[in-house]
């Protein structure tokens, strides 16, 4: 652990951890392991993509999640007319007044912020889905020759919906790639659904507090490097990806099922993952217990 972060650094930053899943559910009734998933790809510097039938509140969720961080928050409706500009920007034509002159200036699209809501991600066509893949990958936009950087942090909260899927256009693999969770938001039990019922049919609706600006997201991702990970735990996780791919594995099912399996990013991904729910939950060193909770999602 670095010098820098003294250990009541780090458990006041776990306490304000704690203090930001409190804001959202003022709004979210339930879902804790939707909310934690969530927070894990913010502090693990990655993207998520939400999958679930309508009306479980994911658009909500993650509307929540920009409220309680004091992020710029933009929200794209994915349709099949969806052009790739109406995502990135354009050039648009302007005139100096006072010399007449002539010039193109590049008008930013709403990418251009910290936390992105692309919701109903698959129902626009794969042109425009590849639009978002520099920006999640690299947090830059190339135009016109130039590079533009996005705002630090940046999150790409994604939703998709596993029904009607008439008229929609399935992610590709390497726009899958760029997700570090897929997170399935279920029905809510029973005691939770009757909650919903009386908090959201009434007059007053619960209020989210800010409790989070960009600096204190950028100071917890870096925490979360530094998160302890035995040797044993980075070669057991090593050994859980190798095992997933045919030519090595010694399992049956995957030699004859599986065509390719996981790459290094996936290790990688599973490390920063187990990391940051390991600091989520109020310890600097993660365990098997973590990595079990993440190898799914």
């Amino acid at each position: 652990m670095s010098e820098t972060v003294s250990e009541q650094g780090i458990q006041a930053r776990v306490a304000r951890l704690a203090a930001l899943r409190e804001s959202i559910a003022e709004a979210i009734v339930g879902q804790d392991v939707v909310v934690e998933q969530l927070l894990i790809g913010l502090l693990a510097g990655g993207h998520c993509l939400l999958e679930g039938v309508p009306g479980l509140g994911k658009t909500l969720l993650v509307r929540s999640l920009g409220q309680a961080l004091h992020l710029q928050f933009r929200r794209i409706q994915f349709t099949p007319d969806l052009m790739p500009s109406d995502i990135l920007g354009t050039e648009i034509l302007e005139e100096d007044h006072g010399t007449g002159k002539r010039y193109f200036k590049f008008q930013k699209g709403p990418v251009f912020t910290n936390l992105l809501l692309a919701d109903e991600l698959n129902r626009t066509p794969p042109k425009t889905q590849a639009a978002l893949l520099e920006a999640m990958q690299e947090h830059t936009i190339s135009y016109a020759g130039t590079t533009y950087p996005l705002p630090e942090p940046f999150f790409v909260l994604a939703t998709q919906n596993p029904l009607e899927q008439a008229g929609t256009y399935p992610l590709p693999e390497a726009q899958l790639d760029r997700f570090l969770l897929h997170i399935r938001v279920e029905y809510p039990d029973e005691a939770e659904e009757r909650s919903i019922l009386a908090r959201t049919t009434g007059s007053a609706a619960g209020k989210v507090a800010e409790v989070m600006d960009a600096d204190e997201v950028i100071a917890l991702q870096k925490l979360v490097r530094e998160v302890h990970v035995s040797e044993d735990l980075l070669t057991w996780i090593n050994r859980l990806v190798r095992a997933s791919r045919p030519q090595d594995s010694a399992i049956t099912e995957v030699r004859e099922w599986v065509r390719w399996g996981a790459g290094p990013r996936a290790g990688q991904s599973l490390v920063l993952a187990s990391k940051a729910r390991a600091l989520i939950h109020g310890r600097l060193a993660a365990t098997r217990e973590d990595v079990r909770a993440l190898a799914s999602p």
